[in-house]
Order: structure tokens, then sequence, then C-alpha cells
């Protein structure tokens, strides 16, 4: 098979996402892009059969689906080629779709009410991103909040309360949970958590007296039930690792989580009444329930999707009475087996954020000493030049799941690491804000230092054929790598990333200024050198190896100014550009910040893999 069939063949290998069930619980929406676009299915839970409702028309499949409170329609989000300034619609069976709810900017849907007129939706069409009533009936949009950010959300059973996550303090890092009343009226805020810390709500039992929240006050991620009728919460979990709820099973007397263990997500069940948990069977990669989606099914089972690095996603139904699981519904990936994939080995490194590497933009003294996780694919290829892919975020973290990307660049011969940094999510809330106030600092230590220890313990690893790339934050570190440490890369790929930090913060989305720079940096006039020496243009003449540069044009959320100033400044500095030169740069139209256009992925795909081989190949790979 050639390179380019290989390629078009495994970008073409169907993807599931966004799955959510209907309000009956036999029937799931999802997102799969077997056409080469991605396309809105509805599955039927008793048969497997999957049937199209959309055909071509535009949608934005990075936010989730939900089903209208009759299970008639599906809702989803359509914006401009990638641009985000998402607006919400809804699609019947016979395909007819129509817009629901419209505005100027970026507008996500929340929930579904029951009463089958009520929508709850999060908006920055007037200011910051608040919360809004939409009435189905009337066509009225109702403010119901008044934050700079609202995170997650869950309107109540009977339609009357709103919990949501917000934050008031000064400490720009904080989320608390209020309620408040459908009408905006009698906002109050839950006696839960710390300065500093997240709370968030998830789910109300059947009878509205009860709250499912999200807590790290105490550390890790915990789970626990607040009590609205006395005031109490009670938590659950004995902390030895990171859980996050999900929601209540359909009578309320237990609930459902995700814990993370190394790189695995595992699903757990809690009865609520007594403590006791149980473990999902699916423990070796990554099973999860749906994002602002309805997971419960018929007959007391929930909806999963669960994937491995050598199993593309698939729907399951997971049996909380038998605790066994049930494949629904698997993308034919006929043309592969599991076999003609390579799995994910994982492995620690103690890292002080000081790599042995020459730092040649900001020199730091050692810092807190941290075991910091990583995943390593060998590609078989000996010697094999190495790509280190930072993850974006920054508070994500790399999973034991399937990516079309890794697998191809694998059977290319590149060997794959990725770092879980400090700053990333899955190890509790001290870890997680290691980057506040050092952003740039540490955690790009720790990718280097990582870096580092798989050269030295893997021989047939090529030193002299280290690349990095990533995208948005991975974007950002992969400039910040080849700035800082130009001694360790031979090329690099940043997709989307930030280079001038002040500039990001004046041009951001109102949102991304409050609830990602501000918390991490502060503002422009508080540290301006901060944002000054942790921006990549101000070390632009660093750069000693090849550098490919892609942003969308349509990126609302890192506009692509980030990657036109840095252009402009190696030219500059004598840089010159082209495809033998010492930079490459490439602009993609109608492309944002995320794509799921099948032909996009291959071409982005295609243009990485030419300037990875003629930059890191060699006649012995």
């Amino acid at each position: 098979m050639s390179d380019d069939t290989l390629l078009e063949e495994l970008v073409n290998l169907p993807e599931i996402t966004r799955p959510s069930a209907s309000p009956d619980g036999e029937r799931v929406t999802f997102y799969s892009d077997t056409t080469g676009r991605n396309e809105i299915f509805v599955l039927d839970v008793d048969t497997g059969e999957a049937e199209q409702w959309s055909d071509g028309t535009d949608m934005q499949a990075w936010w989730p689906l939900s089903w209208s409170a009759d299970g008639e329609r599906v809702f989803f989000h359509r914006d401009a080629d990638g641009d985000e300034q998402n607006d919400i619609y809804a699609l019947a069976s016979d395909g007819a779709t129509e817009p629901v709810v419209e505005t100027d900017d970026q507008t996500n849907l929340h929930a579904v009410g029951t009463d089958g007129e009520t929508l709850l939706v999060a908006s920055n069409h007037e200011r910051g991103m608040d919360l809004y009533r939409y009435r189905l009936p009337t066509d009225e949009l109702e403010r119901l909040t008044d934050h700079d950010q609202v995170w997650e959300s869950c309107l109540s059973p009977n339609c009357e309360r709103v919990a949501y996550a917000a934050n008031e303090s000064e400490n720009a890092d904080n989320r608390d949970t209020y309620l408040v009343d459908i009408d905006g009226a009698n906002r109050e805020i839950l006696d839960v958590g710390v300065v500093g810390s997240h709370t968030d709500p998830q789910d109300w039992t059947p009878d509205g007296n009860r709250l499912l929240i999200a807590d790290n006050s105490e550390g890790f991620g915990r789970c626990g039930v607040y009590d609205l009728t006395g005031g109490e919460v009670r938590w659950y979990g004995d902390l030895d690792y990171e859980e996050s709820p999900a929601c209540f099973s359909a009578d309320g007397s237990r609930f459902l989580a995700e814990r993370v263990r190394d790189a695995a997500v595992v699903p757990v069940v809690y009865d609520t009444e007594t403590g006791e948990e149980f473990e999902c069977p699916l423990i070796d990669g990554v099973a999860e329930f749906g994002w602002r989606s309805t997971n419960l099914l018929a007959d007391d089972r929930v909806l999963l999707s669960y994937t491995t690095p050598t199993r593309p996603t698939e729907l399951v139904a997971y049996d909380l009475d038998a605790n066994d699981t049930e494949t629904l519904f698997r993308p034919d990936c006929s043309r592969f087996s599991s076999d003609d994939f390579i799995d994910a080995a994982y492995l620690t490194v103690e890292s002080d954020g000081v790599p042995d590497t020459r730092q040649a933009a900001v020199e730091h003294d050692q810092y807190e000493t941290l075991e910091i996780g990583a995943l390593f694919y060998d590609s078989g290829a000996r010697p094999s030049p190495l790509l280190v892919n930072v993850h974006g975020g920054p508070r994500r973290a790399d999973r034991k799941t399937f990516h079309y990307r890794t697998q191809y660049l694998l059977k290319r011969g590149y060997s794959i690491l990725q770092v879980n940094f400090r700053g990333s999510s899955g190890r509790g809330r001290k870890f997680t804000q290691k980057l506040v106030g050092d952003f740039g600092g540490a955690e790009q230590g720790d990718i280097a230092t990582v870096t580092e220890h798989v050269l030295e313990t893997h021989d047939w690893l090529d030193a002299e054929r280290v690349g990095v790339w990533g995208g948005s934050f991975g974007g950002y570190s992969t400039y910040w790598q080849m700035v800082q440490y130009p001694d360790l890369y031979a090329a690099g790929a940043p997709v989307v990333g930030y280079t001038d930090l002040e500039l990001m913060y004046e041009e951001a989305m109102p949102q991304f200024r409050t609830g990602f720079m501000q918390k991490y940096l502060g503002t422009p006039e508080e540290n301006p050198d901060l944002y000054r020496k942790r921006s990549p243009i101000t070390h632009a003449e660093n750069l000693a190896a090849p550098l490919l540069m892609a942003h969308g044009v349509n990126d609302r959320r890192v506009p692509v100014s980030q990657a036109r100033v840095f252009r402009d400044a190696l030219r500059e500095r004598g840089y010159e550009e082209g495809q033998d030169k010492e930079f490459e740069y490439h602009e993609i139209e109608k492309r944002g910040h995320h794509t799921t256009d099948a032909s996009q992925r291959q071409n982005t795909l295609q243009l990485f893999e030419s300037f990875l081989d003629r930059r890191l190949r060699t006649s012995e790979t």
C-alpha cells in the first residue's frame, strides 16, 4: 500500500463523537464522518441500526448534540467555517433543519428542559459568557447571570432552577457553584470548597432535591451529593485518584463518575446511600460519558464511549446491575484490525523543571521535583526519529485513546512521545495550578526533561532527529521548545499556536481573556515582564532548526495574527522562508481552531509529513 493510500484510509477511518441518548433511552445520536464529513446519525439501541439524519449540513462537531424533550429533533451547533461563533439549530429525522437561537457571537446549548419549552444556553453576545433562558414557544432569550464567564451548568428537572459554576472572587482560578431561579431571581452560592478551588454542578436527582457536584478543594477531584433541603454535602471516594461525576442513575439511587488512573479513564458507580462503589470492567483505555449530553439508556444501562490506542472509538452500553458491557455500535474499520496498530507504553519521569539541555531564552533555577507521566509509542523502526507531541489545554492530558494521526506517523517510522507536564489535568488541584504565575516555565522544562530521558533509555532513538509539534497550547509549547531548547530539536511544527502573549490578550475572546490568560498570567499591566519574557516572539532569534507554521484563518480563539507576527519577526531577523529554507508558513483557509473535516485533516497531515520527510528522515528510515 502506498503512503498516500495509507494516509487516506487512516484519515477516513470513521470517528464517533458527541453521543447523546434520547429522552426515552432507546436511541442515541452522534456525529460520524463516515461520508468524509461529519453528519448526524441516530442509532436504534435495540437493533443496532444507525440512520443518517443530516445531509451535507455545515455543523460545528466540536460542540455537543442534544435531543429535544419530545425526542423528535436533535439540536446542534453551526458556525462559519470554524470561527466558533456558534448558533443553535434543530434537525428533524427527515433532514430538515431550522435555526433556533441565533446571535452575533458564540452561543452554546447547555441543557434542554423537560417541559419542551426551555433551553439553557450560554452566550457572549452581550458581554461575558453568561447563561440565558431561551423560550421555544415565544423565541425569547432572557439573561439569567452577570459574570465574565459561566462554566458548567445544569437545569433542574422541573425547569425552575439552574445550578452553574462561575467566579466572583479575586482569585482568577476560583470556581464556585451558584443556584438561581429560571427567571434570574434568588441567586445563592453553595458553601462548598475553598478560594482557588473548582466546584462544578453536574446533575440533579429526579426529585430536584439533591445536586451532584465536582470539587477539588482537598487535592484530587472528588464527587459529592449536595442536599439542597439541609444544605449539607456528602463526599464519596478515598481521594486516591482524580474523579469527576457524570450523572445520577434514573432513580437517583446511584451516580456515575470517571476515575483517572495513569493514562486510563475508568467509569465508577457509587451507591448514594451506602457509599459503596465498583468500577466498570473497561479498564484498559478510556471509557467515558458524554460532555453535556444525556447518558441514561433504558433498563438501568448507561451510554459510554470506549477507545484504546489500538481500538477506534465505539459506543457501549454499561449495565449497572450486571456490571457488564455490550457494544452498541462499532464503526466500519474492516480494512484494519487492532493488530495493525501500535499500543502506548505508560512511563513516569522525575522532573525539576530544568533539563540538562541549555536554556537559551529564560534561565530557570530548579523547581519542585515532580513525577511526570508520559505515553511512548515505539514505531519499530531502527534507528527511529522521535516526535514529541504536546497536548493542548493546558488543563488536558494525553490518554490511552486511538488517533489516526498517531498511527499513521508510527507506520511511517516515527516514534512518538506525549508528555503530561505539570499543569495537565488528572493529577489534582495543586498539580494543575503549577502554571499559574509560571506560564511557559517549569511545564516546558518537564517536556524537555522527559524527552531527554526517553532518548537516554532508548539507544535506538536518533537524538539528532527529534521533532516537536502540537496545537493550541501545544502550538505555543512547540514555539517555546524551539526557542528555549534549540539544541534539543531538529524540527518543529506549531499549529494554531500563540507567540505574542500581550497581543493575544488584546485580541482574545472575552471569556478566554478572563478565564485563561488572567488566570495564568494576570494582565499585561500587572505582569508586563512575564508577558514579554514568556512570549516566543521575544526570543525569535534563538530559532536554530527548521520550523513549519500552520494556522487557520478563521481561528477566533487564537487569531491567525499570532502566526503572522512570528513570521514577520523571523523575516526581520534575516530568516528565509521556503521548503529548503529556515521556516515554512501556511495559512489554512476555511479553518478555525479545530477541524473535523476529513479533507482538511488529510491535507494538514500531508503538509506536516512532507515537512518531516524533508527535515528528519534519512535513507535509513
